[in-house]
């Protein structure tokens, strides 16, 4: 079979390998689809610090179970499946309390193990979430960046009275701003980005307002309408917008910080505390996969607004390069792997 490996960084190739077996409990997908996503990337420029070489990336696939492992019924071959990437103890105390995307023990398909961008790859059954008939192929690839925005707003609960703001319309704002009005029904969602193109695909997937905060100060757009946001979603996660959100949020507001930089940001506390904000933070997905497969079975979400681009993996060097450097026409790259 042929597979996508980062020898070391920056360097890509396309490796025979040997067909995998399924072990006990696991099952073989033959990948029909995967995503490129900004961790991708990142393991292939060495970007990323818990990432191990070589290493088969890819953390969002699709495919058919075509292998079982002993003690994994036979009824499952043949079944159309997404692939969790969290791989967790069960027990620890964070698996304990619903939390096994922070495992003290953490794998995660396609950074810490091999991931999908292969034609075939072994992971635990339990990962493997049936998809419905009903969700085509090019949807049920999308499961896993949808059951970030999941793991995201199931933590804040969101109400129909809600105003929220979301920086970055990047493919994780995009997906919490699907979920905000789509699911939630959240009054107002607002959407600021430095990049115009970007603001359009957030109009194309529902938001009620864009700012292109390069052009306009975010603090005098929203205190000329008077608004106060009760959520606040960093989809973008420079250091500075926490101290930011926390002088334009509501009293008793949330506030979500969604990813990481590496450089130190400075706030406030009297901000946080003369307010009472609640400040969350969300990795990975902690069970939400069949949060989302729901959602796709009754039409709250709409991946197709967020693929862009689609290329044959024999192209991935490609398709990551666009990914990284077109920010106006390029969110989701899909490749094809059949």
């Amino acid at each position: 079979m042929k597979s996508v490996v980062i020898q070391k960084p920056d360097q890509l190739v396309i490796e025979e390998r040997a067909l995998p077996e399924p072990a006990a409990g696991e099952v073989r997908v033959k990948v029909q689809l995967a995503g490129i996503c900004g961790s991708d990337s990142h393991i292939y420029r060495g970007h990323n610090p818990f990432a191990k070489y070589p290493r088969v990336i890819g953390h969002e696939f699709y495919g058919l179970i075509d292998a079982v492992g002993e003690g994994v019924s036979p009824d499952r071959l043949g079944q159309r499946v997404s692939v969790d990437p969290v791989i967790s103890c069960g027990h620890c105390y964070p698996c304990s309390i619903g939390k096994p995307n922070v495992c003290t023990s953490l794998v995660v398909l396609g950074v810490h193990r091999d991931g999908g961008f292969s034609q075939f790859a072994v992971v635990p059954e339990r990962n493997a979430f049936v998809i419905p008939d009903a969700i085509p192929d090019e949807n049920a690839v999308m499961v896993e960046p949808f059951t970030i925005a999941a793991n995201v707003t199931g933590q804040i609960n969101p109400t129909d009275n809600d105003i929220a703001l979301i920086y970055g319309a990047g493919p994780m704002g995009l997906v919490t701003l699907q979920a905000l009005k789509g699911v939630y029904k959240v009054k107002q969602v607002i959407v600021a980005d430095r990049i115009d193109e970007r603001l359009e695909m957030a109009r194309r997937s529902g938001a009620d307002w864009v700012i292109n905060n390069s052009e306009q100060s975010l603090q005098s757009a929203l205190e000329e309408k008077g608004i106060k946001p009760t959520i606040i979603v960093d989809a973008a996660c420079h250091p500075s917008i926490l101290q930011e959100a926390i002088s334009l949020a509501s009293p008793a507001a949330r506030i979500v910080i969604m990813g990481f930089s590496s450089d130190p940001c400075q706030i406030v506390q009297q901000g946080i505390t003369g307010k009472e904000l609640s400040i969350f933070s969300s990795r990975l997905n902690a069970n939400k996969f069949p949060v989302v497969i729901d959602w796709l079975e009754r039409g709250l979400i709409d991946p197709t607004k967020l693929v862009t681009h689609k290329f044959d993996y024999q192209h991935v060097v490609d398709a990551i390069e666009l990914f990284e450097k077109d920010q106006r026409k390029c969110c989701k790259v899909l490749l094809t792997f059949n």
